[in-house]
């Protein structure tokens, strides 16, 4: 990598949204009303799950480690953007920068492979019933979870360590956090092979659970058509519609974001990411949660 005689950059500044007071402090309000939301009902739910026996079941222990990593997930991103709404010099170290990006690909890849579990776990549920408990026994949720964990961690950290990426031309990032995309545009030298990875993994994180996901539910609702008792079939759509609802919101801004434009970042892209980064963590318990009434039941007791 030829750098010359050019300045290696220390740290970053990023844009963010608005340098105007009353639009920062609207924002302000609005990411601590969304962010306190999130641990609330994150909290809510992994505490309900842990305490409540009649919980204890592959469909919760997966639910309750989607929490914990929404809880995560948003708390890697979301307190610095709330700091830096306010300020005036919106300033973030390079090994910080680094370490924030590596931690929110790894909360991000395991998400996207949990929601593909968890579209697996429902059909076995309705398709299989009678041997769901043997299929999903605590030994193989256990082995799944470690799977994601490693498997993530590993794909999503390897390039970064194969190849650190070195900073030496613009130092300012038009976003409110430190991603992927934002970063390439201001590194040095040959990026091929961080782009190529990107296309690799997006397509296990961004393209397969999807095509998995939708696969599921289409053997799932052929299931429910077959269902004779109305409530029955209610119920079961209820449960499939909730975790569809996550999964339009999540893997589509996603697919938008590292998909829909290859060649450089946009600014608008940052909005887009906000979905993601900040709506859906707070979104996921709620629409758990409100409309499950083993875990309002649970909750009561």
């Amino acid at each position: 990598m030829e750098l010359g005689n050019q300045t290696m950059i220390t740290e970053f500044i990023l844009i963010g949204f608005s340098n105007n007071l009353p639009i920062c402090i609207f924002l302000f309000i609005l990411f601590s009303l969304i962010y306190i939301l999130t641990i609330l009902g994150n909290g809510f739910l992994v505490c309900t799950v842990i305490v409540s026996p009649q919980l204890h079941t592959p469909m919760y222990y997966f639910l309750c480690n989607l929490s914990f990593i929404d809880l995560c997930y948003s708390s890697c991103n979301v307190p610095k953007l709330l700091i830096d709404v306010l300020s005036k010099k919106k300033r973030i170290s390079v090994t910080m920068c680094i370490t924030q990006m590596n931690i929110s690909l790894i909360l991000g890849g395991i998400e996207c492979i949990l929601l593909a579990v968890m579209a697996y776990d429902r059909y076995i549920a309705i398709c299989s019933p009678l041997h769901y408990t043997v299929i999903m026994s605590w030994r193989v949720c256990r082995y799944i979870t470690v799977s994601m964990w490693v498997g993530s961690i590993v794909f999503t950290s390897f390039p970064t360590i194969f190849q650190p990426l070195v900073f030496c031309a613009e130092n300012k990032l038009n976003h409110f956090f430190c991603e992927i995309l934002v970063l390439l545009e201001v590194a040095c030298g040959d990026l091929s092979f961080y782009k190529l990875s990107i296309v690799f993994v997006g397509f296990f994180t961004l393209l397969s659970p999807p095509v998995f996901i939708i696969g599921s539910y289409i053997c799932i609702i052929i299931s429910m058509l077959k269902i004779r008792f109305s409530q029955s079939r209610a119920k079961a759509f209820s449960t499939c519609a909730s975790h569809l609802t996550v999964v339009f919101l999540f893997f589509g801004t996603g697919m938008i974001m590292y998909m829909g434009q290859t060649k450089s970042f946009s600014p608008y892209q940052k909005y887009i990411a906000l979905v993601y980064i900040v709506v859906t963590p707070m979104l996921n318990p709620f629409i758990y949660s409100l409309r499950n009434n083993d875990v309002k039941e649970a909750f009561r007791k």
